[in-house]
């Protein structure tokens, strides 16, 4: 990020909200959150995520989608007819906003695989429906899934964050969590697709920093069937997640052990048992370790995590109010929409901040 000839190295800002018994937060609340770090970012991307917004939906997946005209619409939804039942479709309701230009046409299916299609591909419904929104990606031209997760939606553009907020409507929406991003792109272009959040199937990530070892990190999760083609680095983070969490079934935790895995130095100081742990992650999963400043906010299904990088080169804040857990890049955005905190702390560099819903929450 340059401004004038200095460069500011925190340029983007992430923001969450999760709210442990499930109560609902409306999406007016993120947006007010993250438009108080409008500074970081210059109107090249911004965008939202929010889980227990499509309660009428829960249990099909919900396919936002980006496209360049009708020609690529059409073709999208001929391919999803061959592969889903799909159970509701419509334009994402959208407000004319002066920071929003350009829109692309954007439309949201809810869908089930078809079950004889699901039946033949020997696949489970989640690897199923991951790779068809992959191939729609991949092989139709002008349209990007963006979104494809169950109860959960991810709304972004190329704007600031608070015009992003306007232009989707979000104070139509109520979740039980939410995360927000606005960007200030330092090595790629800012475009629709490129704006954050990303996201597949319930996994979302929005990312403040960069990714120096992005070409080791593709080149490995590329040998694992995801596709790295949206001009930049974070979108890899959100495809080594989903491998070893849905894939290899490791906690969050472990996942955060490995891409954001302790120095040898400092592994070598833990006790057995756990010095054996932490080496048999970074032996195991070498390829997915991400070196370089970041911070990330990564939503899931019933859950959140915070994670900075070992050196703790960008900054983080957590937080919590009753059931209610706050984090953001910055202490303001959090005390903008919740004045009064029971706690707040800076997580330490490598350390995971994972939230889930309370037992009784859980559906």
């Amino acid at each position: 990020m340059r401004e004038g000839e200095i460069r500011i190295p925190s340029g983007c800002a992430i923001s969450g909200i999760f709210s442990r018994d499930r109560s609902l937060i409306n999406g007016s609340v993120i947006a007010e959150s993250i438009a108080v770090m409008r500074e970081r970012s210059n109107g090249l991307g911004g965008g939202f995520a929010g889980y227990g917004i499509y309660p009428q939906y829960k249990d099909y997946y919900a396919i936002h989608v980006f496209y360049d005209g009708l020609d690529s619409r059409e073709e999208t939804e001929r391919f999803l007819d061959r592969h889903f039942d799909i159970i509701n479709l419509s334009k994402i309701p959208t407000r004319a906003s002066s920071g929003i230009k350009d829109a692309p046409l954007i439309w949201r299916y809810f869908v089930t695989p078809l079950p004889h299609k699901l039946s033949d591909s020997h696949l489970d419904e989640d690897e199923y429906t991951a790779r068809c929104m992959i191939r729609i990606n991949n092989t139709i031209k002008g349209s990007f899934v963006f979104s494809c997760g169950k109860d959960m939606g991810v709304f972004k553009a190329v704007g600031y964050p608070e015009d992003v907020a306007s232009f989707y409507r979000l104070e139509e929406y109520n979740g039980y969590a939410w995360t927000a991003h606005g960007r200030y792109p330092t090595n790629t272009p800012g475009w629709w697709g490129g704006a954050h959040p990303f996201a597949l199937l319930d996994l979302s990530v929005v990312h403040n920093g960069e990714i120096s070892s992005y070409d080791a990190n593709r080149r490995a999760v590329e040998m694992y069937g995801y596709s790295c083609n949206l001009l930049t680095d974070t979108e890899v983070i959100t495809y080594i997640l989903d491998y070893l969490r849905r894939k290899q079934h490791l906690s969050l935790k472990e996942c955060a052990n490995v891409i954001a895995s302790p120095f040898w130095s400092t592994i070598e100081m833990k006790d057995e048992d756990e010095r054996e742990r932490l080496s048999y992650l970074r032996k195991m999963f070498p390829s997915f370790l991400i070196t370089g400043p970041f911070s990330i906010l990564v939503g899931f299904s019933g859950g959140m995590m915070a994670l900075n990088d070992r050196l703790k080169l960008r900054s983080l804040v957590a937080a919590e109010k009753g059931r209610k857990v706050y984090f953001a890049s910055e202490e303001a955005a959090i005390r903008k929409i919740e004045p009064e905190l029971d706690r707040i702390w800076a997580p330490k560099g490598g350390e995971p901040v994972v939230v889930t819903l309370d037992r009784e929450a859980r559906k």
